[in-house]
């Protein structure tokens, strides 16, 4: 493919169709991109609609290019995350209107870059790189629409332990900007130049395709050094969405009585009998330290378990009115001990962003209760488990498991933890959300996790979708929704970090950088030149320079 070749046509291709037309295929480009995510799983559709976003926006003005991107992400953003709604139809509409500027964005940049020789290499650099922006801000980001999250099932599933989720996304955005250069090059060229071009992509898409598969097939999952039965409760929560969340203390009974159950069938002999017990977030609401009647729940389950349990809490503090999400270890012996506090928060869920300003304007964001607080420090709890030692068991809580440097701590641990996670558990609360497209959403999310570590990952959910999960992604054992359940497994011991987890901080800091790069050549280009001749142009006259 020459230089030439890869440049993209002087002038827009759709400059004959009106501007109705253009706008309605915005929204079918990023409906199509919202068709790979769950629940549809149309995972080749995101090729499609990246690539129909690229053509609409080569050679338009910029402005052109940004209302372009921004109405791709209304339509994209409706379907991926409408599931808002459920907290209250302004919060959703707000969201998808802010979140969609960053769509805008992409449109803005892809037709910067689309001047630069080997543009769908910068294309899909981009892309990298708005993910890399909307994943941190505002409010902390909300990165839960990234490309890479639609390729649980498809065969690029096979480079996450390598490129990491961010390798992922640009080689997605690379098919995509690819198909959009060969449809430009099939339009302009000549018969055999059209065959290159088709011949050209046919060979990439093979290539990453191909290299996917036969990466699946040598990744070598890390030799196990121990084994640990882990029970999992699932108690099931007594209403539906933001209903949810009146019921705290029927709630924390349902997981009490679920654990008996668990435990009466590990003592039957139906189930491995557990080394400690998974509960999930919010399987208590009232601070289980501080409030007596709370803690007296708790402590019955854990004696009659016999064995510590991982609680999902939720704790006071640290300053008045103020709360934060905690996975709390609870011991038959010494009671509570070690913790970790959830460190990504979801706005309008867990805090309110503006707060002060936004609550008399929609008095609903009262239910969302006392503001959140962040934690700090990596995921990882080392703690003693009866029979095994000092275990380290990573933890990521819900709405985690969409931020890649929050994973990466959580596996390599630091100092204080004494290493990374050695086996790990999700504690998750979709009540709210139980129903609507988000289960499926974040089940995919933690089967990539899987995938990206190489852990066993057990999951524990108040009343949607908990389950375990192999290192390949498959599912082992899934809940249904709305039901109490439980089960108890045995998790492999594992150490040592796959090249995701080691080089995955290097391998988006160089894409954001490529792209940067990119953007800094387009625009350095799209600078006034010389004037020919060393003639300059003075109201209406040639003038010697």
């Amino acid at each position: 493919m020459t230089t030439r070749a890869a440049e993209a046509p002087a002038t827009s291709p759709t400059r004959r169709l009106s501007p109705g037309a253009r706008r309605g295929l915005a929204a079918v480009a990023g409906a199509l991109a919202a068709l790979a995510f769950q629940p549809y799983n149309l995972w080749p559709l995101v090729v499609l609609g990246i690539g129909l976003l690229t053509v609409l926006v080569c050679g338009r003005r910029l402005r052109e290019a940004f209302g372009t991107g921004y109405l791709f992400g209304v339509a994209f953003l409706a379907l991926t995350v409408g599931w808002t709604y459920v907290i209250a139809v302004p919060v959703a509409i707000l969201l998808v209107g802010v979140w969609a500027l960053w769509f805008a964005g992409v449109g803005l940049l892809t037709t910067l870059v689309m001047k630069l020789p080997w543009w769908p290499v910068w294309v899909a650099a981009e892309w990298v790189l708005v993910e890399y922006l909307y994943s941190r801000v505002p409010w902390g980001g909300f990165g839960w629409t990234r490309l890479a999250f639609t390729q649980a099932d498809s065969p690029l599933a096979g480079l996450f332990p390598y490129v990491a989720t961010t390798g992922v996304s640009f080689v997605v955005a690379l098919l995509g900007a690819g198909l959009a250069w060969a449809w430009f090059s099939a339009r302009s060229t000549g018969g055999r130049a059209r065959l290159r071009a088709v011949a050209i992509v046919v060979a990439a898409y093979v290539l990453a395709i191909g290299g996917a598969v036969v990466a699946k097939a040598m990744t070598s999952v890390p030799v196990p050094a121990d084994t640990v039965t882990v029970g999992m409760v699932q108690g099931n929560v007594d209403g539906v969405g933001l209903e949810a969340f009146g019921r705290a203390r029927s709630v924390t009974n349902n997981h009490m009585s679920q654990t008996v159950t668990l435990m009466a069938q590990a003592r039957a002999g139906q189930l491995p009998k557990p080394d400690f017990v998974l509960w999930p977030e919010n399987s208590t609401d009232i601070d289980p330290v501080l409030d007596t009647e709370t803690r007296q729940v708790v402590s019955t389950a854990v004696a009659i378990a016999g064995v510590p349990i991982l609680v999902g809490a939720v704790t006071e503090g640290p300053g008045p009115y103020e709360r934060q999400t905690t996975a709390l270890w609870w011991d038959p012996q010494t009671g509570p001990g070690a913790l970790y506090h959830k460190r990504n928060l979801v706005p309008f869920g867990e805090w309110i962003p503006l707060r002060r300003q936004l609550l008399p304007l929609v008095p609903m964001l009262q239910l969302v209760g006392a503001q959140s607080v962040p934690g700090d420090g990596p995921g990882v709890l080392s703690v003693d488990v009866p029979h095994h030692g000092t275990t380290r068991i990573g933890v990521l809580i819900c709405f985690e498991l969409a931020y890649d440097q929050t994973v990466r701590e959580m596996i390599s641990g630091d100092a204080a933890t004494g290493g990374g996670a050695q086996i790990v558990t999700v504690q998750s609360n979709n009540a709210t959300y139980a129903g609507t497209g988000q289960i499926s959403q974040q089940w995919a999310i933690t089967r990539i996790r899987a995938m990206e570590t190489q852990r066993e990952i057990l999951v524990a959910t108040t009343n949607a979708l908990s389950g375990y999960i192999a290192p390949d992604g498959t599912v082992r054992y899934e809940t249904r929704q709305r039901t109490p359940a439980s089960t108890s497994v045995v998790m492999p011991v594992r150490n040592g970090l796959t090249p995701a987890m080691r080089y995955g901080a290097g391998i988006e800091l160089a894409l954001v950088g490529l792209a940067v790069a990119a953007l800094a050549a387009s625009v350095w280009r799209r600078r006034p030149g010389p004037r020919r001749g060393g003639q300059v142009r003075q109201n209406g006259t040639a003038a010697s320079n």
